[in-house]
């Protein structure tokens, strides 16, 4: 169970990850990356950081090895920006939960219109 505290400092980490991956990051292989969100560690020294990368499988596996060499650099943006005793550590998860709603809308998409073909609520009121 995540504490107020882990809470927060996830947000921040969040927060200053994302920008900075958004607008100090060069490395060309990481393009098209949405950081999802964060989990701190309860000692607050390692943060899981969830991303979701568009593009094909191989794109998304080098967008990770590319966020993976950024991490120093990243780790040293979050330092800059945030007064904690320990910089924490950043491990990059690619997160499929995007990809699985995408799809699930896709599907829902396909079978709705059949099953409510001739009920439009604007036409009943």
């Amino acid at each position: 169970m995540s504490t107020r505290r882990q809470l927060k400092a996830a947000e921040a980490v969040r927060e200053v990850v994302s920008m900075a991956i958004l607008t100090e990051v060069r490395d060309p292989r990481v393009q098209g990356v949405t950081v999802t969100g964060v989990e701190m560690a309860p000692d607050m020294r390692n943060a899981t950081v969830h991303v979701s990368v568009m593009g094909s499988p191989s794109k998304q596996e080098l967008a990770l090895r590319g966020l993976a060499c950024s991490a120093g650099f990243l780790q040293s943006r979050i330092a800059d920006r945030i007064d904690t005793r320990y910089v924490p550590r950043l491990a990059f998860k690619l997160d499929g939960g995007v990809k699985q709603s995408i799809e699930i809308a896709r599907v829902l998409g396909e079978v709705l219109p059949a099953a409510t073909a001739g009920t439009d609520p604007e036409e009943e009121a």
